[in-house]
């Protein structure tokens, strides 16, 4: 398979997107946490724990941390930390 080759605009469309990944991946769990609020079932829930599981590995989250807010599953424990992260960004 060939490499593709981008234009100068293409390169810097996605050297901005990894420049600011830890940005957008911040913006999307706190999505997540607007969903889970509003889900109804609890299989909607797991999904979105999934998703939010995802995000966190992405944003390299430290285990400990990762995992206490994955095993309580307490949506207002993941929002106060993401408050956090968001200042520190």
């Amino acid at each position: 398979m060939a490499k593709r080759e981008y234009t100068p605009h293409q390169q810097n469309i996605i050297s901005n997107y990894y420049q600011h990944l830890d940005t957008i991946l911040l913006g999307r769990v706190q999505e997540l946490v607007s969903q889970i609020y509003l889900a109804q079932t609890e299989r909607q829930r797991q999904s979105l724990w999934k998703r939010v599981e995802k995000a966190l590995l992405k944003l390299k989250i430290p285990d400990f941390i990762r995992q206490h807010i994955l095993q309580k599953k307490d949506v207002e424990l993941l929002a106060k930390n993401l408050e956090e992260w968001m200042r520190s960004k």
